[in-house]
């Protein structure tokens, strides 16, 4: 099932290329230290540097590397919407469990556009999709209406949530079900969300702390809310330091630290700055992360 502490991997690169097995070492990591789900080839993953032939490697890696240990939920979004479906049909032939699909971005649909984007993937693809919803970088927001529709999509499973709107988890439970899988887009927001009833967030600061955000999670699930607050609050300054500087250059950093990868990112993201460095160090410190 698709919930908990949900990786959005970054992508390691080394002289250029796509570091294949300082990933796959990674997942190893990540896998071992509780996480429930991992998500290749997302904005985190710098998805819109990497090429298609690596964006179609990355996504066989992860599914190598996790090999049905915990489901793989393939990034496959795009503002073309048979590009999205072409990623979604690799996605299921490399054996992923899901597809992450972005509203489409720069285009700026209506939000009939959106949910016929939306249903050509669900009729062209037989893969549960989760809908990411995320105004700040897509331009136009999913409303409730709209995605209550593409609930009632066969393949439609799901949403992340990027639009810091706590309040909304209620209301798609009207619209969509208890059975709509309800996901927060943003570290930060992640336990009002659960409160609410989400059941669990696709994040970017368990790439750094991968054992500590898969606790939280999991006291989320449980209902235990005083034990999830006090693990939030240790990893507060990790949920928004890491936004310091474009994302993931702040995460990558800190990965360098631990030696799990280079702190290589590409343009048009570059190298976070000398006091991100600082809050980044100070922040692994409190969440318990040492290196």
């Amino acid at each position: 099932m698709i919930k908990g502490s949900i990786t959005a991997l970054v992508t390691p690169f080394r002289d250029g290329k796509v570091d294949e097995k300082a990933f796959q070492d990674f997942i190893e990591w990540q896998i071992d230290s509780g996480t429930h789900c991992l998500v290749p080839c997302g904005t985190t993953g710098e998805s819109p540097t990497l090429s298609d032939a690596e964006h179609r490697r990355v996504v066989a890696l992860c599914v190598e590397a996790a090999n049905g240990r915990v489901p793989v939920i393939a990034g496959a979004g795009s503002n073309e919407t048979r590009v999205a479906i072409d990623y979604s049909k690799h996605a299921k032939e490399e054996g992923a469990d899901a597809v992450l699909v972005v509203t489409p971005y720069y285009n700026k649909p209506s939000q009939e556009g959106i949910f016929q984007h939306f249903k050509a993937i669900s009729d062209a693809v037989d893969i549960p999709i989760i809908v990411y919803n995320i105004p700040g970088r897509s331009v136009v927001d999913i409303t409730n209406e709209t995605m209550g529709r593409l609930a009632g999509l066969s393949n439609v499973v799901g949403c992340k949530d990027a639009t810091g709107d706590i309040s909304r988890v209620t209301t798609l439970k009207d619209l969509c079900g208890e059975d709509f899988i309800q996901l927060s887009g943003d570290d930060p927001t992640a336990l009002g969300h659960a409160v609410h009833g989400g059941k669990g967030a696709i994040s970017v600061g368990s790439n750094i702390a991968p054992a500590e955000y898969a606790a939280f999670h999991n006291a989320c699930l449980a209902g235990n809310f005083a034990e999830a607050a006090e693990l939030h609050d240790k990893l507060d300054r990790l949920h928004k330091d890491l936004f310091l500087d474009p994302s993931p250059a702040p995460t990558k950093y800190g990965l360098s630290l631990l030696g799990k990868m280079t702190s290589d990112v590409r343009l048009p993201i570059t190298p976070c700055r000398s006091e991100t460095e600082m809050a980044v160090k100070n922040a692994m410190k409190r969440a318990g992360v040492a290196w």
